[in-house]
C-alpha cells in the first residue's frame, strides 16, 4: 500500500522513513499482509491489467531470445531452459516484491539484454555466455547490497529521472498510431472501443475492452499469424557455465548497467510518477539474485521490468493505489506459467498480431506518459534543461559501449544540469529509495 502526503510518496503503513533509510533491504508490510489482503485487491481491472502486461512480455520479447538462441545455435532444451529461467524467476520476483512491500513492482527480465547477447553469441561460446550472465547478476547483487544505487537514486533529480521515463515510454504511445496503420481495422476498433470504454463503460477497465474487441476484430478479419517460433515440448536442458575475462568484460559488465540502469531506473521512475515510494536497495538485491539463479538455468537475467511495472502500476490496473499490486501478483503467474510450459505457449502467444500487442501496451501507458512529462517539466522543480536532455537522449533509442540510452540519459542529463542550472539545488534529494 502507498500513501500520498502532500503529493509525495509515502512508505507502506506509516513505516518510518529514517529507519528505512538505514537498512539495506526497506521495510514493508510483509508478505502475510499481501497475502491477506489480496483477494479484496483481486477484480476486473486488476486482472486485466495484469494480462495485458503479461500478453507484451510474454509475445515480442520471447521472439528476441528465441531469435537470441538461433544465433547461438542453442538447442530446444538450452532454449527452453533460458525461457524457463527468465519468465519463471521473472514471475517469483512479481510474488515476493509484490505481496511484501504490497507496491506493484513487475519482475521480467531485460529485453535490450537479450538483443546484446544475440550478437554476442556469434563471438563467444554460450557455456561463457552462462558464466557471464552469472557475473552480471553478482555485479547487480553487490551494488544491492552495499546500497550504492539507493544513493545515486536518492541523488538523482527526480525531473531528469521521470523525463528518462517519459522517453523511453513514449515509444509505446507512438507505437499505438504506428500500429493503426500497419493493421486499420484490428487496432482501429481496439483504439475506439478503448476511449468508448472509458467515456462511457465505467465498470469495465478500457484497456481490457480494447483486448477484447481487438481479439474479435482479428478473428474475424483473418488476422492470426501462424507460429515460427519452431520449439516444440522438450525438457530444460542446463548448461555449464565457464568463467573468462572477455565474456565479463564484454558480457557480464553491459548487461548488469543494463539491468540497473534501464529496467530497473524505468521501474523506479514509474512508481515515482505513480506515489509510491519505491524498495530501490531490495529491487536491486533481488535483480542480482534473479541474475544469478537464471544464470545457473541457462538464461540471461531475471530483474524488475520497467514497461511492465508501468501497465501494473497505472491507474488501467485500478484507482486505488494500494490495490494495485494484485495486478503484479496476476501478471506473475501468468510469466511463471509461460516459463513452465515455454515449449507449447510460445507458439501460440507468437499468433497474436503484433500491432495489436503494441497498440494495447500504448495505450495502458497513457496515463503513465502524461504523469512523467507533468513532474519533468514542473517550472516551480527547476532542471528544465537537463530534463530536456534526459528526454531527447532516452527517445534516442542510442547504445554507447553496449549500454542503451536510459543509462546515458540519466548520465547526461544530471551532467548538464550541474553544468548549466543551479549547483545548490543538483543532488537535492529524491523520494525514490524511502
Amino acid at each position: 500500500m502507498a500513501g500520498e502526503e502532500g503529493g509525495r510518496p509515502s512508505h507502506q503503513g506509516g513505516l518510518n522513513v529514517e529507519t528505512a533509510r538505514r537498512q539495506i533491504i526497506e521495510p514493508g508490510p510483509g508478505i502475510a499482509s499481501g497475502l491477506r489482503d489480496l483477494p479484496g485487491n483481486l477484480n476486473l481491472k486488476t486482472g486485466s491489467a495484469g494480462l495485458v502486461a503479461a500478453i507484451f512480455g510474454c509475445s515480442g520479447p520471447a521472439l528476441i531470445v528465441i531469435g537470441a538462441a538461433d544465433a547461438g545455435n542453442l538447442t530446444d532444451g538450452q532454449t527452453v531452459a533460458w525461457l524457463l529461467a527468465i519468465y519463471g524467476l521473472g514471475g517469483l520476483i512479481s510474488f515476493v516484491l509484490a505481496l511484501h512491500y504490497k507496491m506493484p513492482v513487475t519482475g521480467a527480465y531485460s529485453i535490450p539484454g537479450a538483443a546484446l547477447i544475440a550478437g554476442s553469441l556469434a563471438t563467444f561460446p554460450f557455456s561463457e555466455a552462462v558464466g557471464a550472465f552469472i557475473m552480471a547478476g553478482v555485479i547487480v547483487l553487490f551494488l544491492g547490497v552495499t546500497g550504492l544505487i539507493g544513493k545515486v537514486m536518492r541523488w538523482l533529480p527526480m525531473p531528469i529521472v521521470m523525463a528518462m521515463i517519459a522517453g523511453a515510454l513514449i515509444r509505446f504511445g507512438i507505437g499505438a498510431v504506428t500500429a493503426v496503420s500497419a493493421l486499420p481495422i484490428v487496432v482501429g476498433a481496439s483504439v475506439v472501443a478503448f476511449f468508448v470504454s472509458m467515456r462511457f463503460v465505467k465498470a469495465v477497465p478500457p484497456v481490457l475492452s480494447a483486448l477484447v474487441v481487438g481479439l474479435i476484430a482479428a478473428a474475424l478479419t483473418g488476422s492470426f499469424g501462424t507460429s515460427e517460433a519452431g520449439i516444440s515440448f522438450v525438457l530444460p536442458e542446463l548448461t555449464v557455465p565457464t568463467f573468462t575475462l572477455d565474456a565479463f568484460f564484454a558480457i557480464a559488465v553491459p548487461l548488469a548497467i543494463l539491468v540497473v540502469g534501464a529496467e530497473n531506473a524505468q521501474a523506479t521512475g514509474v512508481l515515482l510518477a505513480e506515489k509510491y515510494a519505491p524498495p530501490v536497495n531490495a529491487m536491486t538485491v533481488i535483480s542480482g539474485v534473479g541474475g544469478i539463479l537464471a544464470g545457473f538455468l541457462g538464461g540471461h537475467n531475471a530483474n524488475i521490468a520497467g514497461p511492465m511495472t508501468a501497465i501494473c502500476s497505472s491507474d488501467q490496473a485500478g484507482e486505488k493505489r494500494e490495490g494495485r499490486y494484485a495486478a503484479t501478483v496476476v501478471n506473475g503467474v501468468l510469466f511463471a506459467g509461460f516459463g513452465i510450459f515455454a515449449g507449447v505457449v510460445v507458439p501460440l502467444i507468437l499468433m497474436l498480431p503484433a500491432p495489436l500487442i503494441g497498440a494495447i501496451a500504448g495505450l495502458a501507458m497513457i496515463n503513465v506518459l502524461i504523469m512523467a512529462f507533468q513532474a519533468a517539466f514542473t517550472k516551480a522543480d527547476g532542471y528544465q534543461i537537463g530534463a530536456f536532455v534526459a528526454l531527447v537522449v532516452s527517445m534516442s533509442n542510442i547504445t554507447i559501449l553496449g549500454i542503451s540510452a536510459p543509462f546515458w540519459a540519466l548520465l547526461f542529463g544530471a551532467i548538464v544540469s550541474m553544468l548549466v542550472e543551479k549547483p545548490v539545488e543538483i543532488g537535492r534529494r529524491s523520494p525514490a529509495a524511502g
